[in-house]
């Protein structure tokens, strides 16, 4: 596989695995997300200036309004994150 393909398999793979841990595999519970934040994004967690600021991300996450973060939703989290380090990259 190329390198997009390899990342791209590796962020379905990080979404099913903590989508099921509560049974329901198709989505992030808000637990979920909090877990998977706190496991693959521990820089993001310490860099938040508050833990309001991180359930304020979750609760945003949540563009259907469902109480749950999809596939697709978890996708723009990953696309946000991705731009907003490659746009920080150089700068001091």
């Amino acid at each position: 596989m190329t390198q997009l393909e390899t990342s791209m398999a590796i962020m379905m793979k990080v979404f099913d695995t903590y989508a099921a841990a509560d049974g329901k595999p198709g989505s992030l519970s808000k637990a979920e997300v909090k877990t998977l934040l706190e496991k693959e994004l521990p820089q993001l967690i310490k860099g938040a200036k508050n833990k309001d600021d991180v359930d304020q991300m979750i609760k945003g996450l949540d563009f259907n309004g469902d109480a749950e973060v999809d596939f697709e939703e978890f996708a723009v989290l990953v696309a946000a994150l991705a731009c907003a380090c490659h746009g920080r990259k150089g700068k001091k």
